[in-house]
C-alpha cells in the first residue's frame, strides 16, 4: 500500500514536472519580448519606418503602448548604449529620472546627455496623436474616449472618418456620441460634396468650441457653393445666440454670487437695525473680524478642515465683539442715532487700527479648500465651484437666521422689540438682554460673512470698508428690520450690478445703482417691504 502510494506521487510530479518545462511563456512576457524587439529597431530607423514602426506598436495591444507613443511624441524615449535598454524620462531637468519602457520599473537617475534620443518629426507626431486617438477611442473609460474625440476635433483628418463612425455605432454615452457626430459633420465640412458640406454645416450650429467656429466662419466666408455658405451662416448666427445666451447666464450667476455676498453683509445689519435703530458703522470691521478669525484658523488646520471650523469660531468672536460694543457704548445711546454713528465710526477706527497693529497692515491670503476649487458644469455652463458653495452658504445662513426668528423664544422677543418696545417690556420682556443678544446675533452674521468674504478677496484692515456702503444700501432697499426684504434687495442690487457692468465698466455701473436706489427711496422712503410697529412709526 505505501509503495502504491509511493508510487502515485512520483507520477504526479513527473507530470507537474513536465507540465512546467513545455508549458507555453505567459502571453505578458512574450508581449514584452515583441515590444523591445520593436522598440530597439526604432533608434536606427528613418523617420518613414518609424511610422510603420509606430503602427507596428499600436498592433500589439500592449498596456504600455499609449505610454511610450506619448514619451515618444514629446521626445522623452531614449536608448540606454550600456544596457540596450529603452527608457522614459521624467522630467526637463539636466539630471532626470528614468524608468523602464516596457515594465514601468523605476531606473533611478541619469544625466540626459548620456541618453541617446530617440528623434521624431512633426509628421511623425501628428501620426502619433492620430493613433492614439484610435486608442483612447477604444477605452473603456469615458473620460479617454471623450478626450480622444475632442483630439480629433482639433485635428480633423478624413482618414480618421472610418475610426470614428466604427465607434459611433458602438457607443452607448450620449454625450459622446453628440461628440463623435460632430466630428463626422467637421470631415464632412471639408469634402468635396456640395449637399454634404451643407448639411455638415447645418449640423454644427449651436457648437460654441471654437475648433468648430473656426471652419464654420471658414466654410461661411470662403466656400465656393452658395448653398453651403448660407447654411454655415445660419448654422454661426445660432453659435452666437447660444454663446449669447450662455453669457447672459454667466452674467446672472455671477450678480447672484455677489448678491449672495451682499445677502451675507447686510442681513446682521438688517437685524440690529431693525430692532434698536442703531446705524452700525463698524459691522464692516465685525466683517474683517471673522475673515481674520479664518485665516488664524489656517495657520492651524489643514486647509480642507479650516473653514467648517472657522464658521462657528468666526461667529463667536463677531458675536462677542458685539456684545462688548453693545453694553460698552451702545446702550448708553439709545435714541440718539447720530451719536450711534459716530461712536460705532470711532470704534471700526478702533478695530481697523487694532488689527494693523497686531497682524501688520498687509493684506493675508486665505487659501482656497481642494472641495472648493475648480469649476463645475452646470449644463452647458461652466461655473466656478467657490462662488457656488458661496451661494449655498447664503441660503443656508438665511435659513437657520429665519427660523432663529420665527421658532425660538429670542426670535419671538425679538420680533415683538422691534415691533412695539414699549409693550414688548410691558409684557416681561427684557429690552436690554434682547438688544444685548440681537447685537451679538447680527454681529455673529457679519462675522460668518467675513468667512465667505475671505474665500473671494484678500483679508486686510479694509476688507470691511469695501462692502458697509452697499450693505446699508441693501436695508434700506428691502426695508429696515426685514429679511426677506434684505435677500430680495441683495440679489437685485447684485444681478443689476453685474448686467450694467459689461456695458457701463464696474465704477460707473455702482454709480448707476446707486442713482437708481435715490429715486427709489423718494418714492418708497421705508424700502420694498417696510416693517410694520414700532419701526415703521406706528
Amino acid at each position: 500500500m505505501v509503495s502504491r502510494t509511493l508510487f502515485r506521487a512520483g507520477l504526479t510530479g513527473l507530470a507537474s514536472l513536465l507540465l512546467v518545462l513545455f508549458m507555453p511563456l505567459p502571453v505578458q512576457a512574450a508581449d514584452d519580448e515583441a515590444l523591445r524587439a520593436a522598440l530597439t529597431q526604432l533608434r536606427e530607423a528613418d523617420f518613414s519606418e518609424k511610422a510603420a514602426l509606430v503602427e507596428t506598436l499600436v498592433g500589439m495591444d500592449h498596456p504600455r503602448v499609449a505610454t511610450i507613443l506619448n514619451a515618444l511624441a514629446e521626445s522623452r524615449l531614449f536608448y540606454v548604449t550600456e544596457t540596450s535598454r529603452i527608457v522614459i524620462g521624467l522630467g526637463d531637468d539636466v539630471e532626470i529620472a528614468i524608468e523602464d519602457a516596457i515594465t514601468g520599473e523605476a531606473l533611478g537617475q541619469a544625466v540626459k546627455r548620456d541618453l541617446d534620443r530617440i528623434r521624431v518629426n512633426n509628421r511623425l507626431r501628428s501620426l502619433i496623436e492620430n493613433q492614439l486617438a484610435s486608442l483612447g477611442l477604444a477605452s473603456a473609460d469615458p473620460q479617454q474616449r471623450k478626450a480622444a474625440v475632442e483630439a480629433f476635433l482639433r485635428s480633423p483628418k478624413p482618414e480618421g472618418a472610418a475610426r470614428l463612425k466604427a465607434r459611433l455605432d458602438v457607443e452607448s454615452d450620449q454625450k459622446i456620441q453628440e461628440l463623435l457626430t460632430a466630428a463626422l459633420a467637421l470631415v464632412d465640412l471639408t469634402g468635396t460634396d456640395a449637399a454634404a458640406r451643407a448639411q455638415a454645416a447645418k449640423a454644427l450650429g449651436g457648437w460654441t468650441q471654437p475648433e468648430i467656429r473656426g471652419p464654420l466662419l471658414r466654410a461661411a466666408a470662403e466656400d465656393s457653393d452658395a448653398a453651403v455658405r448660407q447654411a454655415a451662416q445660419t448654422a454661426l448666427a445660432k453659435t452666437e445666440f447660444r454663446l449669447q445666451m450662455l453669457g447672459w447666464a454667466e452674467t446672472l450667476f455671477f450678480g447672484l454670487s455677489l448678491g449672495s455676498v451682499l445677502i451675507l453683509a447686510a442681513i446682521g445689519l438688517a437685524v440690529t437695525f431693525g430692532v434698536m435703530g442703531v446705524i452700525n458703522m463698524a459691522h464692516g470691521e465685525l466683517m474683517m473680524l471673522g475673515a481674520y478669525t479664518t485665516w488664524l484658523t489656517q495657520q492651524w488646520l489643514p486647509v480642507n478642515w479650516s473653514l467648517p471650523v472657522a464658521v462657528p469660531l468666526a461667529f463667536l468672536v463677531a458675536a462677542l465683539v458685539g456684545i462688548a460694543i453693545e453694553r460698552g457704548v451702545i446702550r448708553f445711546l439709545y435714541g440718539r442715532p447720530l451719536e450711534t454713528l459716530l461712536a460705532t465710526f470711532g470704534i471700526s477706527l478702533i478695530l481697523q487700527q487694532a488689527v494693523r497693529s497686531i497682524f501688520s497692515p498687509l493684506n493675508r491670503s486665505v487659501a482656497t479648500p481642494d472641495w472648493m476649487s475648480g469649476t463645475i458644469l452646470l449644463g452647458p455652463l461652466e461655473v466656478t465651484l467657490n462662488r457656488l458653495v458661496i451661494i449655498g452658504f447664503c441660503i443656508a445662513v438665511f435659513t437657520l437666521l429665519w427660523l432663529a426668528l420665527q421658532r425660538t423664544r429670542l426670535g419671538l422677543e425679538v420680533r415683538a422689540v422691534a415691533q412695539n418696545r414699549a409693550m414688548a417690556r410691558a409684557m416681561g420682556v427684557r429690552s436690554a438682554r434682547v438688544d444685548a443678544l440681537t447685537f451679538g446675533l447680527g454681529s455673529g452674521i457679519a462675522g460668518v460673512a467675513g468667512v465667505a468674504l475671505s474665500q473671494l478677496t484678500n483679508v486686510g484692515p479694509n476688507l470691511g470698508q469695501n462692502y458697509i456702503v452697499d450693505s446699508f444700501m441693501v436695508v434700506v432697499f428691502g426695508g429696515v428690520g426685514n429679511l426677506w426684504g434684505a435677500m430680495v434687495a441683495g440679489l437685485s442690487l447684485g444681478v443689476a450690478n453685474k448686467l450694467l457692468e459689461p456695458w457701463s465698466g464696474a465704477v460707473l455701473a455702482k454709480i448707476l445703482v446707486l442713482v437708481f436706489l435715490i429715486l427709489f427711496i423718494q418714492k418708497r422712503p421705508r424700502g420694498l417691504f417696510p416693517q410694520r410697529g414700532r419701526a415703521a412709526e406706528v
